[in-house]
């Protein structure tokens, strides 16, 4: 450490010359793409993502569509709570955009004037990925290689540090696992309620309240022919 602090050498900035580096190597049309797709690319991604996971999981069905659908709902709004909570963070630390302190970056975006720390395009996407992760493992790794870009994405446009996406990583986990039990026991009843409604039931599972009447229990092996006719 002592010789790192002689040489005046810091790693999270040397990355970024790194990163932001390829900028300048790179054809201008392929600027223009990870512009885009940094700036709102991956967010409608992500979007995307959800809805069609929602989709998969509503057209399966099954005993457990409530609370699926349920942690689905998490997603979006974890990565705006998680947005929210970075408001007061990025105000307490006060951390200029990574072009106000250094020279020699090329900067894709252009108006920005907020603080860098968090991201909150980090922040947003990984909060997001980790949701759909703990609904869905199969789309969750899809979401979480969607966020891993949108942070590379950051740095390569010269408007976040690394650790700023790191930061928005850290923010965006924490705050879509420490909350999903709470966010699940509120939830999951209300995606019930909504199950057994005659319309709003499509937006659970595809044939609605209908649907969910008849799934039946299966028959437990220790059940008399009496009580399994009962059941069913």
């Amino acid at each position: 450490m002592a010789a790192l602090a002689e040489s005046g050498s810091n790693p999270d900035v040397d990355l970024l010359y790194d990163i932001n580096g390829l900028a300048k190597d790179a054809p201008h049309w392929f600027d223009r793409v990870m512009e885009f797709v940094g700036e709102y690319g991956l967010l409608l991604a992500m979007v995307l993502l959800v809805l069609w996971c929602w989709w998969n999981v509503r057209r399966r069905g099954g005993a457990d569509a409530a609370s699926s659908v349920a942690a689905l709902v998490w997603a979006p709004l974890a990565a705006g709570l998680a947005v929210l909570v970075n408001v007061p963070i990025r105000g307490f630390v006060e951390r200029p955009r990574p072009f106000v302190d250094h020279q020699g970056l090329e900067v894709l975006v252009t108006g920005k004037t907020g603080y860098s720390f968090v991201s909150d395009h980090a922040t947003l996407t990984m909060a997001a990925a980790v949701a759909l992760f703990v609904a869905n493992r199969k789309f969750g790794l899809i979401g979480l290689g969607l966020a891993l870009l949108e942070g590379f994405c950051r740095v390569y446009m010269g408007v976040h540090y690394p650790t700023d996406v790191v930061g928005g990583f850290a923010l965006g986990t924490a705050v879509a696992l420490l909350l999903s039990p709470l966010a699940m026991a509120l939830l999951t009843p209300l995606m019930k309620a909504i199950e057994r409604s005659p319309r709003a039931g499509r937006l659970v599972r595809a044939g609605g309240a209908r649907a969910a009447r008849t799934v039946v229990p299966e028959a437990r092996s220790d059940q008399t022919a009496e009580e399994r006719d009962l059941a069913a």
